[in-house]
C-alpha cells in the first residue's frame, strides 16, 4: 500500500527545472496556451522529483517508521496541489479524470513497465503475496467507495434531491476512505510492519546514493519544490481547457492521460528503474501502492479541498471510469496473486492500459 524509500543515483532530471522560471515568464507575457501547458507540464516533472527526493533525505534522520510516513505524506503532493487548483478554478471533471488516470496508470502502465523492465534482466521476479493482497484489496474497497455515490445518483435518487444527498453522501465516504488509510498505516508501520519492511537498510541507502542532503537543506528544498508546484500549476491549469481544444483532446483524456501522467512522472521512472534492478519490492510500493493511496488518502483530501473552498466536489464519475477503474483492479490481481512477475505480465498489463487511453481518446468534452 505505501511507498518505500527510494533515493535515486541520478538527479540528470533536475535539468528540466529551468523551465519553472520559464514557465513563469511566459504565463507574465502572456504566451500561447498550448505553450503554457506544454512548459508547466514538463515543468512539474523535476518539482514533483524534488518534492520526493527531499523527504526521503529526510527520512533518514527520523528512521524508517517516521521516514515511510513522510513519503506517505508528500508522495501526491504535486497531484494534490494541481488538483486543488483545479477544483478552486471549477474544473471538477478534470480532476476527476485525473483521479482515473493516476489509479489506472500507476496499476496497469507504470506497474506493467517496471515488470517489463525487470523481465528483461530476470527472467522471473517474486514479491510479497501479502503486500500486494492487502494493496488489490484496499483498492477493491476504494473503489465500492467511488462506485457507490454514481450508482446511487443514476439509479435510485430523483433530480430534486441528487445534489445534496449525493454531497452528503460522498463527505460521509471521504471520512471512511481516510480512516481505512489510517488504519492501513497502523497496520503497515505498526502491528505487521514486519510484512512490509524493504530489505534495505538506511546506511545502504546513503551508500547507493552517493549523496546525502543536510536537514536544513532537505526542508528548505521541499519548501521551494511544493512552492514551485503551487506555481506551475496555476499556469497548467490555466491553460489546459484552451489546450484540449486546440489539440482535439476531451477533457477526460486531457485529465487522465496527460494529467494523469504528469503528476506523477518522477516516481513513475523510480519504479521502473527499481524494477530493473531486480527491486521489485520496493517498485511495488511505488507503483501499485501509488494507486491505493490516491483513492484512498488523495480522493478524500480533495472532497474536503472543495468543501473548503465552496466547490463542492462529489465522487460522481462516469460508467467509463468506474469500469477501467475496476476492470484494471481485476487483471491487476490476476497477475500479481502467485507473487512472481515476467515481461509478458507487464506487457498484458500495458496492453490494457494503451486500450483504455484510446477508449478516453474518443469521449467527447
Amino acid at each position: 500500500m505505501l511507498k518505500s524509500i527510494k533515493l535515486s543515483k541520478s538527479s540528470a532530471i533536475y535539468i528540466l527545472l529551468i523551465f519553472t522560471p520559464i514557465a513563469a515568464g511566459l504565463e507574465f507575457v502572456h504566451a500561447d496556451d498550448l505553450v503554457l501547458f506544454v512548459v508547466s507540464a514538463i515543468a512539474l516533472i523535476p518539482l514533483a522529483k524534488l518534492i520526493g527526493d527531499s523527504t526521503e533525505h529526510l527520512s533518514t534522520y527520523y528512521g524508517p517508521t517516521v521516514g515511510s510516513l513522510l513519503n506517505v505524506t508528500f508522495g501526491n503532493a504535486a497531484e494534490i496541489i494541481i488538483s486543488v487548483v483545479a477544483i478552486n478554478a471549477g474544473l471538477l471533471d478534470l480532476v476527476k479524470a485525473s483521479i482515473t488516470g493516476s489509479i489506472i496508470g500507476n496499476i496497469l502502465l507504470i506497474f506493467g513497465l517496471s515488470i517489463i523492465a525487470g523481465g528483461f534482466r530476470h527472467k522471473e521476479q517474486s514479491f510479497s503475496r501479502e503486500n500486494i493482497g492487502i494493496q488489490s484489496s484496499m483498492l477493491f474497497l476504494a473503489i465500492i467507495g467511488l462506485a457507490i455515490p454514481t450508482i446511487l445518483a443514476t439509479t435510485v435518487l430523483s433530480t430534486s434531491e441528487k445534489q445534496v444527498q449525493v454531497q452528503i453522501l460522498s463527505d460521509a465516504l471521504a471520512v471512511i476512505l481516510l480512516i481505512v488509510y489510517i488504519f492501513g498505516i497502523m497496520f503497515t508501520f505498526i502491528t505487521h510492519k514486519h510484512l512490509f519492511t524493504p530489505p534495505e537498510t538506511s546506511q545502504e541507502i546513503h551508500e547507493s546514493n552517493g549523496t546525502h542532503w543536510s536537514k536544513k537543506k532537505s526542508f528548505l528544498l521541499l519548501a521551494v519544490s511544493m512552492a514551485g508546484v503551487v506555481v506551475v500549476s496555476e499556469i497548467l491549469v490555466a491553460s489546459v481547457e484552451k489546450t484540449g481544444e486546440a489539440l482535439g483532446f476531451g477533457q477526460l483524456f486531457v485529465g487522465a492521460i496527460i494529467v494523469g501522467i504528469v503528476g506523477n512522472a518522477a516516481e513513475h521512472s523510480s519504479a521502473i528503474l527499481l524494477a530493473r534492478k531486480g527491486k521489485m519490492e520496493l517498485s511495488i510500493g511505488i507503483a501499485a501502492g501509488s494507486g491505493t493511496q490516491i483513492a484512498l488518502f488523495v480522493v478524500p483530501i480533495l472532497v474536503f479541498a472543495g468543501i473548503a473552498m465552496g466547490q463542492p466536489f462529489t465522487l460522481v464519475f462516469t460508467g467509463l471510469e468506474l469500469a477501467t477503474i475496476f476492470l484494471a483492479a481485476i487483471i491487476l490481481n490476476m497477475i500479481v496473486h502467485d507473487g512472481r512477475s515476467n515481461w509478458f505480465e507487464g506487457v498484458m498489463l500495458t496492453a490494457v492500459y494503451i486500450i483504455i487511453a484510446i477508449a478516453f481518446f474518443f469521449v467527447p468534452d
